[in-house]
């Protein structure tokens, strides 16, 4: 018997290929088009069984090389021959450890959110006016992160410091897998610096809240329209100036839950209503989602993405050059590179760790 005909992996995969032929042949269907709900759901599972699928015939390929490789090393006297089947059999062999893991990721249950886009909220916490300041610094890290990503930014929401940055900024941003990256910069960033209003050259302490949400679908949540009180008001600007005057913004009440939402980023009283619709309907969303976090939380040992959403996460220290995420212990001294939106490497960091939680509570 061959490595692949008593392959305990591949054996777990194939139910799986007997799906993605039955989810092929369904998405192409007339009644599954026409309701989009189910549609949308058979969409996101083809595109994940495909992911696992593409990963199972790597593994085969490798499997098969190692085969083919110890055959020709048995049968064959050729040595250069010989020297190319030991080459090839020395990077299957390397290769399949890291096929195997990627599988075992790919078959253990991900966070259900990761794929939809995001709303963020970036909130000046303890420090007055050198907390408004840092939260537009953090709004300008991600504006250029997500720039660099190629997604879309849109602000639906916000209030300036008296001196500079935003008390609130509120802005929803749309792309391939951005709730999936954004979750982890969720919780209290801390930063120690000189402010702009200290004369005697001190080191203050002042921190920021970033709650990243998952944007809800339209099908994720039914909101009864009798259900919500809308107001209409004049957009304003800093120091309450008008920033125009037709009463374009937009604030949304939701009744039963009392969430409030709105918009006045748009001049447009119809586009601001549509961008505070689907912001209640995130905020509603996460009522329900919060439990699935707190589910998580209670199975894992260390809360990477997720959980306490006012929990100190990273700090930002100014005279050392020096940036710590507290959750996984990781420290760089790019200070002014991760501020202009390099924050990738972190992520990356928090994914490898968040991984190998998901792995832990696996049993794949």
């Amino acid at each position: 018997m061959n490595m692949i005909e008593h392959n305990a992996i591949l054996s777990k995969l194939d139910g799986l290929a007997d799906r993605f032929e039955e989810v092929s042949q369904l998405i192409i269907e007339p009644e599954v088009i026409n309701d989009q709900k189910r549609f949308i759901a058979l969409s996101k599972e083809y595109k994940e069984l495909s992911k696992i699928l593409h990963a199972r015939t790597d593994y085969v390929q490798a499997l098969n090389g190692i085969e083919e490789s110890k055959n020709i090393l048995i049968y064959e006297s050729d040595p250069e021959l010989r020297e190319m089947a030991q080459d090839e059999m020395n990077d299957c062999q390397e290769r399949i450890p890291r096929i195997e893991e990627n599988i075992k990721l790919l078959l253990t249950p991900a966070d259900p959110q990761d794929e939809k886009n995001a709303i963020v909220e970036i909130r000046g916490g303890t420090g007055g006016d050198e907390a408004a300041i840092f939260a537009g610094d953090l709004f300008k890290m991600y504006s250029r992160f997500c720039e660099s990503k190629n997604w879309k930014m849109q602000i639906t929401h916000y209030n300036e410091g008296v001196i500079g940055g935003y008390k609130e900024i509120i802005f929803s941003v749309t792309g391939e897998g951005v709730y999936g990256i954004l979750k982890y910069e969720s919780g209290v960033h801390r930063v120690q610096r000189v402010p702009q209003t200290e004369t005697q050259g001190r080191v203050h302490t002042s921190a920021a809240t970033v709650a990243v949400l998952p944007e809800a679908d339209e099908f994720d949540v039914e909101i009864n329209e009798k259900d919500i009180r809308r107001d209409e008001f004049c957009s304003s600007g800093a120091g309450g100036q008008s920033v125009n005057t037709t009463y374009s913004a937009i604030r949304l009440t939701h009744i039963p839950s009392g969430i409030v939402v709105q918009c006045q980023d748009e001049r447009s009283k119809l586009k601001n209503y549509d961008k505070a619709l689907a912001e209640l309907r995130t905020r509603l969303y996460n009522l329900e989602y919060q439990k699935y976090l707190d589910d998580i939380a209670s199975k894992r040992r260390t809360m990477v993405s997720t959980g306490d959403r006012s929990a100190k996460i990273r700090t930002y220290n100014y005279p050392q050059g020096r940036i710590t995420d507290h959750r996984i212990n990781y420290t760089i001294y790019n200070l002014s590179a991760f501020m202009e939106g390099d924050i990738q490497d972190c992520i990356d960091h928090l994914i490898v760790a968040e991984n190998a939680e998901r792995l832990k509570e696996s049993h794949v």
